[in-house]
């Protein structure tokens, strides 16, 4: 059964720089559409990053475009989100998801319009001083 886990949430500084791995159970190349998500306390999930391997597209939320890099590499069946400048704003519970229906955009993914085959069990991070 093919598994996500997510791990490398902290507590880090304000400004400081965070990079967060998702390591799949199973064949991680099959799944062209993931994704980074993210749940502030009080706040729906929301989509953060997402790629789309088969399109080469990535979509970022505006308040992490210049800040968040989503990447995956295949032969570690892992997936990433190298976050850097972090703010306050940033906590939360961050949770990976990927799907194999290639047709899924980087937009339909974040926007939540299609729910992702799979998700993680979330990982916290908290930017405080």
């Amino acid at each position: 059964q093919f598994h996500l886990v997510e791990s490398g949430g902290a507590l880090v500084q304000p400004g400081g720089s965070l990079r967060l791995s998702c390591a799949a159970s199973g064949f991680f190349a099959n799944y062209a559409a993931i994704g980074w998500f993210r749940q502030a306390p009080g706040k729906e999930r929301e989509g953060v990053a997402c790629l789309n391997s088969v399109h080469n597209t990535t979509y970022y939320e505006d308040s992490v475009k210049g800040r968040f890099t989503i990447s995956r590499d295949n032969s570690k069946n892992t997936m990433y989100l190298q976050m850097s400048n972090l703010g306050p704003e940033d906590t939360g519970v961050y949770y990976c998801a990927a799907d194999t229906d290639y047709h899924i955009t980087t937009q339909v993914l974040c926007w939540g319009w299609v729910p992702p085959d799979h998700w993680g069990q979330g990982t916290q991070v908290t930017v405080s001083s």
